[in-house]
């Protein structure tokens, strides 16, 4: 496969920390691959350089020659008052202004009453209408179509752009990305915003496209479907792996025990060594006279031994959140019911009708679906933030809820990072300290202000007080959202091990897989229980 792109020797500095030193990449026509690492450690800026839009301080990326670049922006720009119709056939652009000149053509047929010059115009025009076939000029509305259904904003083709969520507008721009086909398709984070139905359309997409596909994300299971090929960022260098995640996660194991028998291994010979070099020595003025011989041999081990390139330390173990949940009170047997739960908001047609859940003591359901089914406000129910429209409710006794929205911190947004969470934990400023370096925040990050938090970093510190709070039903809305991979397994050790009851809305597919075993499918109106992770969910689906 001919090379797409290459990153030769790198470095980036940013604000003063050494990101990437001397990184170099190779990426290969039709490649399908992922940079993966925790948060921080370069991997959206790697993309930026990539495209062009950061700069390397060292060292060069080359692109190949003519190859056309898409890159997916948080939140993409389109001229105002465009429809979302039409702001995704600009990518058809070219095609678009072809067909402008041909109804011009048809225009000049209509009229043209000298026979030659009719014939040329025919004849060119003909010649333009060859090149619109080929190019797929007819399937312009199919295409959009086809992946406006997939991302599932078929339903806002005629809405203005503007006047759509966040997240829509990132499908939007997602949606307009995949149509222009560019030969390198850069996609940070994809999966987010997007419902399980749309991250598996995706996935398709992708397996079938003849792109090249170079993307970050922490959603492991759309990396084991998708990627073949591995960049792990660490240490301010790239090491590739070839497979999927799952092929890394055991490679990757298998390196990092080679390197520390490596390194236990020369630990023993420099140790050797010292001790040879002290017995040299010894003999050598043990002797009368002193024995000139056994000093040069001690002093060219020693020699030896500066010149001799030390390994360092393999890290086995990443360093993650020292998260765990303890439920010091336990809740009553039944913790919900719902009894043909409805809800509508104000005047409009019912979110949901008919609506039965039974979550019993330390059980560990999920609420899926698409986008907009009501998975959110069935939990602001359940929370007590909304009222049903018809059906019962009842909670048990004894609950301590805890509770975390996918807005991640609401708390005030001028309180310092350790403020905020000793205003929930009662401890003194030192203790703080501590309990916080548990959950990543070392040094001078406790004093950052929660406003200038990311989203990661305001959910391990919504986490962090969780932890110590009497909590024995968690209720979780899109709980890995913000968290890099490490940080997502720490949080399924911690739920695996609490002794109390947990309730999650989720389109993390790797997360349900290992944390869940009642599913709860909420879509048109309606909430069918299965007692199963998703894999279980989405056999039973595909059966019906």
């Amino acid at each position: 496969m001919m090379m797409i792109c290459s990153v030769n020797r790198v470095k980036k500095n940013i604000a003063g920390q050494m990101i990437f030193n001397d990184l170099s990449i190779e990426i290969r026509e039709g490649e399908r691959l992922a940079f993966v690492g925790p948060n921080g450690c370069g991997k959206t800026t790697l993309m930026k350089m990539i495209v062009g839009t950061e700069n390397c301080d060292q060292g060069n990326i080359a692109i190949k020659r003519g190859a056309r670049i898409g890159y997916l922006e948080q939140i993409p720009k389109f001229e105002e008052g465009r429809t979302v119709s039409e702001c995704l056939k600009k990518a058809f652009q070219p095609l678009l202004e072809l067909e402008v000149e041909m109804k011009k053509l048809e225009q000049q047929m209509a009229t043209e009453g000298d026979p030659e010059r009719l014939n040329k115009v025919i004849g060119h025009y003909g010649e333009l209408q060859q090149h619109y076939e080929e190019q797929g000029g007819y399937l312009i509305e199919a295409k959009i179509n086809q992946v406006a259904q997939g991302l599932g904003i078929i339903g806002h083709l005629e809405l203005p752009f503007e006047r759509l969520s966040g997240g829509e507008q990132t499908k939007v721009g997602l949606a307009a990305l995949l149509l222009t086909n560019p030969d390198l398709l850069l996609l940070d984070e994809p999966t987010n915003h997007l419902d399980m139905e749309a991250i598996e359309w995706l996935e398709d997409w992708l397996v079938q496209s003849e792109n090249t596909v170079v993307m970050t994300s922490h959603d492991r299971q759309f990396l084991d479907k998708v990627v073949t090929k591995i960049y792990d960022l660490d240490d301010e260098e790239a090491l590739p792996y070839h497979g999927n995640y799952s092929d890394y996660i055991v490679e990757r194991e298998k390196r990092l025990l080679l390197a520390f028998a490596h390194y236990e291994e020369q630990q023993k010979k420099i140790k050797k060594m010292k001790a040879t070099i002290k017995r040299l020595k010894e003999w050598g003025n043990r002797a009368k006279p002193p024995n000139a011989k056994f000093h040069r041999q001690a002093k060219s081990m020693e020699k030896a031994l500066e010149k001799m390139e030390k390994l360092d330390r393999p890290q086995l173990e990443e360093d993650k959140m020292a998260l765990s949940f303890q439920a010091e009170g336990r809740s009553g047997k039944d913790v919900i019911k719902l009894e043909n739960l409805s809800f509508a908001y104000d005047n409009r047609a019912p979110l949901f009708v008919g609506v039965n859940l039974h979550l019993r003591y330390q059980e560990r359901a999920a609420i899926i679906g698409p986008n907009g089914a009501g998975k959110s406000t069935l939990l602001k129910l359940i929370l007590g933030e909304l009222q049903p429209t018809e059906g019962r409710m009842n909670r048990g006794t004894q609950l301590n809820i805890g509770y975390l929205s996918q807005k991640t911190f609401e708390g005030r947004q001028d309180q310092r990072l350790i403020e905020a969470f000793r205003e929930h934990v009662p401890v003194s400023e030192a203790e703080a300290r501590h309990l916080l370096a548990q959950f990543l925040f070392y040094g001078a990050d406790v004093f950052k202000k929660v406003q200038d938090l990311s989203g990661g970093e305001r959910m391990r510190l919504r986490l962090a007080q969780f932890m110590h709070q009497d909590i024995n039903l968690l209720i979780l809305d899109e709980p890995t959202n913000h968290l890099d991979i490490p940080a997502r397994e720490a949080l399924e050790d911690a739920l695996s091990a609490f002794n109390g009851t947990v309730l999650a809305v989720s389109h993390d597919r790797w997360f349900l897989n290992h944390c869940f075993h009642k599913i709860y499918y909420l879509d048109n109106q309606t909430m069918i229980s299965y007692p199963g992770n998703y894999d279980y969910v989405k056999e039973k689906r595909s059966d019906n």
